[in-house]
């Protein structure tokens, strides 16, 4: 296993009684055609065909892309105003023999999501290599990080790997064990504030990452993997801290309530990753994040102009997708209409979606595909 920074000396983690695990083997899908899962409405969908084959041919682009390692590059980077600050780019991964673990995971996701398990052709090999990859940049105790990665990348190798636990037999052993140690790594990473930040072990923190970690904890606990109930409680906590009660946005929720730049904005992307921290904690009650849900769907058609090919869109509507999908109704069905048919109209030829502000294509492609497919919930962590 390869060693990566913040292997600091970890201390004891109190788990909750386990929970029930998935199915060893994933529930076997209902057999209608995709198009037929396409949207809430299933029957009603009327661009189920074309969602088919965008997802299709998404997916044929990512498998060209895969690297010999078993993951897919990216420029690593951090917001900068309106721009992307590349520290690790997508060529110094290919020079080093590596990837960019973040959108590794994601790219696996996207494959999950259209229902291609890890142990059923076409795409089998391709996710074995994909595990391999994961477990071989996994340090002895506990964290994912390759290409430049960071406690984002950690939680998504953790989701990816929590979705596909139940689907990969030949390999659940060495999946689960991959597991237990990066959920213990991610729960001493909690820091005093009942948060996390781009690395681990610091006392700074922010929505955006924590939304990351909660909703892998909470993959992991139904997947059957210890979790704290301590640590879920502690990020409540600060998720309910960063609401805005005062202000004009009064309901919204601010990126950082502690240190340099707290309380300062709130955002698209950030109103997302609060709803959806909460939904990921078993928190459904419209009280706690009403106002955000609103400015959610009516923030999409600025993202969208805006920000088209930008990373804001493609991170913010992961989760956007998500918070509005789990509340259903009206507002999700105008969201998704929208949504649906931006993503349909901006595929590339080759059938990739772009992100020149971001990690890259591989990236956007990826999140594009899962979007797509959100609806059919055949991955456990989407379902209502």
């Amino acid at each position: 296993m390869k060693l990566c920074a913040a292997t600091l000396l970890l201390l004891p983690v109190f788990a909750t009684a386990r929970a029930a695990p998935q199915s060893a083997v994933a529930p076997k899908p209902r057999i209608v055609a995709k198009s037929e899962r396409a949207s809430e409405d299933a029957f009603t969908e009327p661009r189920a065909a074309e969602i088919d084959r965008a997802v299709a041919r998404g997916l044929r682009w990512l498998a060209e892309e895969q690297e010999p390692c078993g993951g897919w590059v990216g420029d690593a980077g951090h917001k900068q105003g309106d721009g992307y600050a590349v520290y690790h780019s997508a060529e110094k991964c290919r020079e080093e023999g590596g990837a960019f673990m973040g959108v590794s995971a994601l790219a696996g996701l996207a494959f999950l999501a259209d229902g291609q398990t890890p142990d059923r052709a076409p795409y089998d090999r391709l996710q074995d290599r994909l595990i391999d990859y994961l477990i071989a940049h996994q340090s002895e105790f506990g964290y994912f990080c390759d290409g430049g990665s960071r406690m984002y990348s950690h939680s998504f190798a953790v989701l990816f790997l929590t979705q596909a636990h139940g689907m990969c037999l030949r390999r659940q052993k060495e999946v689960e064990h991959a597991l237990a140690l990066a959920v213990q790594f991610t729960q001493q990473a909690q820091n005093e504030n009942g948060a996390w930040r781009y690395q681990p072990f610091t006392v700074e923190s922010d929505l955006s990452v924590t939304v990351c970690q909660v909703q892998a904890l909470r993959a992991a606990r139904d997947a059957g993997i210890p979790v704290s109930s301590k640590v879920i409680d502690r990020v409540v906590e600060y998720v309910r801290a960063s609401r805005i009660e005062d202000e004009d946005d009064a309901g919204a929720f601010y990126y950082k309530i502690y240190g340099r730049g707290a309380r300062q904005v709130t955002t698209f992307a950030i109103n997302a990753a609060a709803v959806t921290s909460l939904h990921s904690a078993g928190l459904y009650n419209d009280r706690d994040y009403g106002r955000a849900i609103e400015l959610i769907a009516e923030g999409y058609p600025h993202v969208s102009e805006r920000y088209a090919d930008h990373y804001y869109y493609w991170y913010g509507n992961y989760y956007a997708a998500q918070a509005l999908f789990t509340e259903g109704g009206p507002r999700w069905r105008a969201y998704w209409k929208r949504l649906r048919d931006d993503l349909l109209a901006r595929q590339q030829e080759d059938g990739s979606w772009q992100n020149p502000v971001g990690p890259g294509n591989a990236f956007a492609t990826a999140v594009a595909c899962i979007l797509l497919r959100l609806p059919a919930q055949y991955l456990p962590i989407f379902q209502r």
